[in-house]
């Protein structure tokens, strides 16, 4: 079996640094002893970009905010997805995340950080929410495996019921907020829902070949 080689460290404000491994061709971001993300398994990163987007049909250069940039997966799904006249912002808050995408996972990026389209910000997502009031028609959330702050305890606040008013004020008339999350929590589909939401829980592979674990996202929509 090829090693797994440590390609560099990350500090995370407020939370425990991010590890990037190498294991031949394959990447992935580990924290503690949990493995975030792979590029062997992005399929369900891939399905949250690219269900979002569907679910704008029709809108006229769309603005979709991502949050977490983590491989890059989810970016390079929306750019696939939107027109030429689409604006994508993405918030990162870890600076290696991003020193890692232009370097050691440049290949992996294929440069989609310096699609015309994109606006990098770096800093906390539930920050740039909250200075966005009605300016985003899609809201595409993957800071940790799921609704509670894994990578860090502030992020526990996106997922509260003020995290969750920001993101709701912070939607265009009609917006789509999308979560990722590793696993299913029924609770934080209710919370969604207590917060003005309706809501679609969908269930993806995380592999793009359609096997792997079952990971869910919620696509939650004001009502």
């Amino acid at each position: 079996m090829i090693p797994r080689e440590l390609v560099g460290v990350a500090e995370v404000p407020g939370g425990p640094p991010l590890r990037l491994f190498r294991r031949g061709d394959d990447f992935m971001i580990v924290l503690d002893r949990n493995e975030l993300m792979s590029t062997r398994q992005h399929g369900s990163e891939v399905a949250l970009g690219t269900m979002a987007c569907d679910r704008l049909a029709g809108r006229a250069a769309p603005h979709v905010l991502v949050g977490g940039y983590g491989m890059g997966f989810t970016l390079r799904a929306v750019l696939g997805r939107l027109g030429a006249e689409a604006r994508v912002t993405v918030a990162e808050l870890v600076p290696g995340i991003i020193e890692w995408a232009r370097g050691p996972m440049a290949a992996v990026a294929a440069g989609c950080l310096d699609d015309r389209r994109v606006t990098l910000v770096m800093g906390d997502v539930g920050a740039v929410m909250d200075q966005g009031a009605g300016r985003y028609d899609a809201i595409l959330l993957d800071v940790d495996n799921g609704p509670d702050g894994l990578t860090r305890a502030a992020n526990d606040g996106l997922y509260g019921a003020r995290g969750l008013a920001v993101a709701r004020r912070a939607l265009r008339p009609g917006g789509v907020l999308a979560i990722w999350s590793a696993a299913p929590d029924p609770a934080f589909g209710r919370r969604l829902e207590r917060a003005g939401f309706a809501v679609d829980t969908v269930s993806v592979r995380a592999r793009e070949n359609g096997k792997g674990a079952a990971h869910v996202i919620w696509f939650a929509v004001p009502r």
